[in-house]
């Protein structure tokens, strides 16, 4: 069996375990002091668009999953966010390798003040790989919603232009990392930050992208 049927064989039989036929999506728990449990509305309300315009079956509820954890190989996608500091001891980035190694996706989403850390911490997790700047005709940016400028800008902090970053694993994008843009803010209740209905559709379209694309090629 293909290393990267792994993890689908491990959600389905957790799903219906469970009796639950719903995917569920969950914010990655990690040591260091930084805030990982930041935008508490951010996966419920992606959750949501998807289930409305691409007609998924996701689960709405925010789920927490630590990095160390077995648990992880339950969820296609893991989602990384917060504002500084990003630890992980060696176990943990053993199981983090091995998570996206069988077929698993984590989307780290800088909600400023993360990217210092979380390069130090990846290289723990694949130190032969480095982030690459992904072009603007790469199918994550062409699922349903076209975005032929790459990454939109949702929030500004230091002027910078929004980047798609990838770790690219035998031709496989395994990690997606948005860096100067603030997705998940974007994915927020509109009171949080009264954002323009427009910049949150934005957010949220790029989002449902990313998960289009990573449930595709899982």
């Amino acid at each position: 069996m293909s290393k990267y049927l792994i993890l689908p064989l491990a959600l389905f039989i957790s799903l219906h375990s469970h009796g639950q036929d719903r995917i569920q999506l969950a914010k990655l728990k990690y040591d260091g002091g930084g805030d990982w449990y930041a935008n508490k509305t951010a996966l419920p309300n992606l959750a949501s668009f998807c289930n409305r315009y691409l007609s998924m079956d996701l689960n709405k509820a925010d789920e927490v999953v630590e990095v160390g954890s077995p648990d992880i190989f339950l969820y296609p996608y893991v989602y990384l966010t917060g504002h500084g500091n990003v630890v992980f001891n060696s176990r943990q980035a053993e199981n983090l390798r091995k998570y996206l190694l069988a077929g698993g996706f984590l989307h780290i989403d800088d909600n400023y003040g993360m990217d210092q850390f979380i390069r130090l911490e990846m290289k723990k997790v694949f130190p032969e790989l480095e982030f690459v700047e992904l072009p603007f005709d790469h199918p994550i940016y062409h699922q349903k919603f076209k975005f032929k400028n790459g990454l939109p800008k949702i929030h500004e902090h230091d002027g910078k232009p929004a980047q798609g970053l990838g770790l690219i694993y035998e031709g496989r994008l395994i990690c997606f990392y948005s860096y100067e843009s603030d997705l998940g803010n974007g994915w927020e209740d509109q009171s949080i930050y009264n954002d323009p209905e427009s910049k949150r559709q934005e957010a949220l379209r790029m989002g449902a992208n990313i998960l289009s694309y990573a449930f595709m090629n899982f």
